[in-house]
């Protein structure tokens, strides 16, 4: 019989399975192939230590896991480091672990704006349900030890050729003094199908259309990419 699935908030007793997380991590951003900041270990176990993580295990066994952190002197706040252990994955734990740190996020900084970056559809569609919406970058913290966090990433050098206004990956943001008032709905299928199209296409000119040089049809691409993203954000409102 498979042991039961807990989500809890992480302390120090949680501190061995820092490797297990670090190590998944990294794995998970090999399959995927679209870059992930790497994360340093001190770092995930003082979150650990000062109760701004989230850890699942089935018995003693890791199954996922998330973090909190906070920018911009606690006007925004991230969740960070969302891992779910290939074993545990197809069960919805990943949006279980990700509600966890959402409701730890507004206990711990109930005023904040709660945004992330994510180049994944199933955070993006977790996200929405949660309240988040389809934001640009300039819309996030300017807090320069957040983005400083990216350059570990392999896709750094499109944030950078972009003046940090364009990655692969999509910045979404949930403001409390907007969604508080508002009933949480499913998200549509329509949105879904949106979303994929748009994380597809990023990957297009990011991945592919950079490698042809930046003569003529960049600026062609520039403006393309510019209309798509316009659409996007009117659609995503729906």
């Amino acid at each position: 019989m498979e042991n039961e699935i807990t989500i809890h908030t992480a302390s120090e007793k949680h501190l061995d399975y820092v490797d297990v997380i670090l190590h998944t991590i990294a794995e998970a951003a090999k399959v995927r192939g679209t870059g992930i900041a790497k994360r340093n270990p001190e770092y995930v176990k003082l979150k650990i230590v000062e109760g701004k993580a989230i850890i699942a295990l089935a018995g003693d066994v890791f199954a996922g896991f998330c973090y909190i952190e906070s920018w911009g002197h606690d006007k925004f706040v991230a969740n960070s480091g969302l891992i779910v252990a290939d074993e545990f994955r197809g069960r919805g734990l990943a949006r279980d672990i990700k509600r966890k740190a959402f409701e730890l996020s507004k206990v711990r900084y109930p005023h904040a704006k709660i945004f992330g970056l994510t180049t994944g559809l199933a955070v993006m569609k977790i996200n929405s349900e949660l309240g988040y919406k389809p934001v640009t970058f300039s819309e996030l913290t300017d807090d320069e030890q957040f983005w400083k966090g990216c350059q570990s990433c392999v896709n750094y050098d499109i944030l950078l050729r972009t003046n940090r206004k364009h990655c692969l990956c999509t910045g979404m943001l949930y403001d409390p003094e907007k969604e508080e008032k508002k009933q949480a709905k499913p998200l549509p299928q329509k949105k879904l199908k949106v979303y994929e199209r748009w994380l597809q296409f990023k990957r297009f000119v990011f991945l592919k259309n950079n490698k042809k040089g930046t003569g003529g049809g960049a600026g062609k691409g520039k403006n393309v990419f510019q209309r798509l993203m316009a659409f996007f954000f009117l659609v995503a409102k729906i």
